[in-house]
């Protein structure tokens, strides 16, 4: 193979590997069954690795992807009850991996108890079996609140801690944060970035701070992006 082929091959490799680690999005509230058909189809022209989206767009078609949802969203001010009946009626109608939002209020006031209980209700809704993500809405809490509720996911079971919603007015993902995630959850648990991530330069240094994981709902334009 010549040389610019071998460079090409790398390229396309470091593109896929990107892309394995993307939750493709759409969590918009006007977004239609249509829009989430499209969403799937391009999510496998990317060739991403999972799709995300509202529980009521459940269930839907996407052999080969892995299908996620979200509960308690954006606020997270649901009854903690309430997430975990959300997240169980995702799961039974196919998504194999759940997003939930804390109350970031007990978080800001320093309630990490209650933040505990409240993923550890989520989880036992939704079992063992299912990947379990914890969005902290980072943007909106201090460093010692965000260390403190990774410590609560952790200690509750999840699979991951992730960022923002992306909806917060307080802002999304920032390099900072997804460092102080990744340091204090140690590899244990994954760290899903999520909010904000328009361009291939900041996907990137989000994955070098620490992330494993991508929310984008701008992928194409992120992937496309990346050096060839």
């Amino acid at each position: 193979m010549s040389a610019d082929g071998g460079a090409a091959e790398q390229a396309v490799s470091f593109r896929d590997r990107v892309a394995s680690i993307v939750d493709h999005t759409l969590l918009k509230p006007e977004a239609t069954r249509a829009d989430v058909a499209a969403l799937i189809a391009e999510a496998r022209d990317l060739r991403v690795g999972a799709i995300c989206v509202s529980p009521s767009m459940l269930p839907v078609s996407a052999e080969g992807l892995v299908i996620a949802a979200v509960a308690g969203f954006p606020s997270g001010k649901h009854h903690s009850l309430i997430k975990g009946a959300e997240a169980r009626f995702a799961v039974d109608s196919g998504a194999q991996e759940i997003d939930m939002v804390i109350d970031v209020g007990a978080a800001v006031a320093g309630e990490y108890d209650a933040v505990l209980s409240d993923i550890i209700t989520v989880r036992e809704g939704i079992g063992a079996s299912t990947i379990l993500k914890v969005i902290l809405e980072t943007a909106a809490l201090s460093d010692d609140a965000i260390v403190e509720c990774c410590r609560a996911a952790e200690r509750a079971g999840a699979d991951y801690v992730k960022t923002s919603t992306g909806f917060h007015p307080a802002g999304g993902a920032s390099v900072h944060a997804v460092a102080l995630m990744a340091q204090t959850v140690g590899g244990r648990l994954g760290v899903k970035a999520s909010g904000g991530i328009r361009t291939a330069e900041f996907a990137m240094e989000l994955i070098d701070a620490g992330a494993t994981r991508l929310g984008l709902s701008g992928t194409r334009a992120v992937l496309d992006g990346l050096p060839s």
